[in-house]
């Protein structure tokens, strides 16, 4: 297949935020009413009003940011339709991704579909291993989510999976036993992830890994064992951050790039009332900026506060644990798409993931605190599949400890107390033998520290907010 966007870069790896987090209302950019590829829905009142050109700058800005990110994110280096494993997980010592995860290895791939569709399959896997896959198109929109808990395919299936994922346009027929994943762009991101149990784990999960195949339709049909061989890759190679770059970008270098890549994946016919406005600076698909530089750097400097500054209004805060239901598809809601991308780039649906996060200060004027998260009897985090609880520093980085612990609740099992429930020790201090192994959390003696709890294929009722974290209290 033609590379016909290049290669990618070390930073596209694994740089896959999951935490998003909520500030103050700046601007509102859209409604989330309509789909991405839907053609009708009405447009965000403030993309439709104003003609000012700094206006029409800031908005065009908050509308290209996740398409530029993504570009800036796939970089240059690496080949696409090839799948990259992560070899290992992170460390304390690994800056280059905020808040990733321990329950799980990753693998990524780049897709171009301008050519062909191409075959996706999954193998089968040990035991009840669960796994993810998040196809992501362009804009940032996860278009499809199969996993072990919902493959998508025709009931009575039995793995490998096999999955054709097709282009925009593509009429071609779908091959026999294969289920296809119709994509909106040409250029696609795949985030897989699989359950990984521990370190005496990762070598079981590599093998699964190795047997992901990702071929060219013609290849396939030519040869069904046929596959782009995988390569492992050090998830923690030190890389520039892509949101860095895309913010150090000149006004006319974003908004060229900007109608470069809308050339290749056009917005959708939903984008269209804004892509008028648009159109009145120069910036359009394959189109060539008209607007003076002074306008378009006051609209980019409004555009950079009203993406950092954004508050979801639909974010729940239950006991101080903050997460938003809404990610994942994004239709108008173009601040909040660019809002997401921003801190969360690739985040889930909340009906595979979600992560409650929430923010503290693990000293009260020079002394270390301690702190107790308490599960009552029969109120565990309601996860389909598995739960955890990690711990970071402010930026969302592991925090190091003697002790090598950096999460609990999935590789190792809390206890229950006698009553059946459940205290987890969040505390820097070794608390010893009174707590059982796996219900310790450490964190630092000083300075803030955030935990985030994820919930794999969480239930309706922790989605919905029906269950509500417990609170974080102080102990002493």
């Amino acid at each position: 297949m033609t590379d016909r966007f290049g290669r990618m870069s070390r930073r596209g790896l694994f740089g896959v935020g999951l935490a998003v987090t909520a500030g103050t209302v700046l601007a509102a950019c859209g409604s989330g009413d309509s789909e991405r590829g839907d053609d009708g829905g009405e447009p965000a009142d403030s993309m439709a009003m104003s003609t000012d050109p700094v206006a029409v700058a800031t908005d065009a800005y908050i509308f290209g940011y996740p398409l530029v990110l993504i570009d800036a994110t796939r970089g240059t280096d690496l080949p696409v339709d090839t799948f990259m494993h992560a070899a290992a997980l992170p460390t304390p010592a690994d800056r280059v991704a905020a808040r990733t995860d321990l329950d799980t290895l990753r693998s990524q791939a780049w897709l171009d579909l301008s050519a062909e569709p191409l075959v996706l399959q999954i193998p089968a896997t040990d035991g009840n291993r669960y796994w993810l896959m998040q196809l992501i198109d362009a804009w940032s929109n996860t278009a499809h989510n199969p996993s072990s808990v919902r493959p998508q395919v025709v009931s009575g299936t039995e793995p490998p999976f096999t999955y054709l994922v097709t282009g925009p346009g593509w009429t071609g027929t779908v091959p026999a036993g294969m289920t296809r994943l119709a994509m909106n762009t040409n250029r696609v991101w795949v985030v897989g992830r699989i359950q990984l149990d521990g370190p005496d784990d990762i070598d079981a999960v590599r093998a699964i890994q190795q047997r992901i195949k990702l071929a060219p339709l013609h290849a396939y049909l030519a040869d069904p064992g046929i596959s782009t061989p995988g390569v492992m890759f050090d998830a923690t190679a030190p890389g520039e951050s892509a949101r860095d770059t895309v913010a150090g970008m000149t006004p006319a270098a974003y908004f060229t790039k900007l109608c470069e890549l809308m050339a290749t994946d056009p917005p959708a016919a939903a984008d269209a009332p804004a892509m008028q406005r648009f159109a009145s600076l120069g910036i359009a698909p394959g189109g060539t900026l008209t607007a003076e530089p002074g306008g378009l750097s006051a609209g980019v400097q409004a555009a950079k506060s009203a993406i950092a500054g954004y508050a979801d209004p639909a974010v729940q805060s239950p006991n101080g644990w903050t997460f938003s239901p809404g990610t994942g598809t994004y239709g108008t809601d173009y601040l909040l798409r660019a809002h997401v991308a921003r801190t969360g780039l690739g985040a889930n649906l909340p009906e595979d993931v979600i992560h409650p996060t929430f923010a503290g200060v693990a000293d009260y004027r020079g002394t270390p605190q301690r702190f107790r998260i308490r599960f009552d009897a029969g109120q565990l985090p309601p996860a389909g599949v598995f739960w955890s609880i990690t711990a970071y520093d402010a930026d969302g980085f592991l925090m190091g400890n003697p002790a090598g612990i950096y999460a609990v609740g999935h590789r190792i099992p809390v206890t229950a107390g006698p009553d059946g429930s459940v205290d987890v020790a969040v505390q820097h201090a070794d608390p010893g033998s009174d707590v059982p192994e796996g219900n310790w959390l450490p964190i630092a003696a000083f300075g803030r520290f955030t935990l985030t709890m994820r919930l794999y294929a969480p239930t309706p009722e922790a989605v919905q907010g029906r269950w509500q974290p417990p609170l974080l209290e102080t102990v002493g």
